[in-house]
């Protein structure tokens, strides 16, 4: 039988470059047209909605803010960025599990985002491919409730090295659920040193002073 020769091709690329190159460009959009971009990753029902209003409402006299809501196939999220009166756009990912470089390009062209100072981006709601591609955003920050538990950082390490701020929400619920917070903090810490974590409760609002602050400091650091 004649030897069966394999033929190997040497594309010289890696699988996210092009979408990295794109990341770039939005960067450098939003720099010039000094838009700050929060790309904000959680699992379901951490509290990304309610977190970002709150949020949203301690920061509205200061910034003029946007929201990019993103899902596989909802609109439940806008609508209630809408009823609270934040000007926001829906963003139907087709299938696709997260946001990529190019479809926040698309949207930032759709929504035009120029007379903004803030952007958020609530992302499809998982902890895996989220944390896999780079969308161009200012900073990456990731939401984690109490009730999930203090071991995410050992089963989602992608995630939490390339946040810069990390919110544990649902601080109300400790009596409810267990969840070791100096764990939790060396976790975290041992993937990305230079993470901020913040302890929070999106319904009393406790520990948002803490994280609104962080925001305001590094949109003066990005100007």
């Amino acid at each position: 039988m004649a030897e069966k020769k394999v033929r190997v091709i040497d594309v010289n690329m890696g699988v996210f470059e092009m979408n990295d190159r794109i990341a770039d460009e939005v960067r450098a959009i939003n720099k010039a047209n000094g838009v700050f971009m929060v790309n904000m990753m959680a699992s379901p029902g951490s509290g990304k909605t309610t977190t970002l209003l709150r949020t949203i409402d301690e920061l509205g006299d200061e910034y003029r803010i946007g929201v990019m809501e993103a899902d596989i196939d909802a609109s439940v999220d806008a609508e209630k960025m809408a009823a609270a009166g934040v000007r926001s756009i829906q963003i139907h990912t087709g299938g696709e599990c997260c946001m990529d470089a190019a479809m926040t390009k698309a949207a930032l062209d759709e929504f035009k985002t120029d007379d903004l100072d803030l952007l958020f981006m609530e992302n499809v709601g998982n902890l895996v491919c989220t944390a896999e591609q780079d969308t161009g955003a200012s900073v990456n920050v990731e939401i984690l409730s109490i009730p999930e538990g203090d071991d995410k950082p050992l089963k989602y390490p992608l995630m939490f090295t390339v946040c810069q701020a990390v919110l544990v929400n649902k601080i109300d619920t400790r009596k409810f659920f267990k969840f070791d917070d100096e764990a939790f903090v060396e976790r975290v810490h041992a993937l990305n040193p230079d993470a901020e974590i913040f302890f929070i409760s999106s319904k009393t609002g406790e520990g948002f002073d803490q994280w609104t602050n962080w925001i305001r400091r590094k949109i003066a650091e990005n100007k």
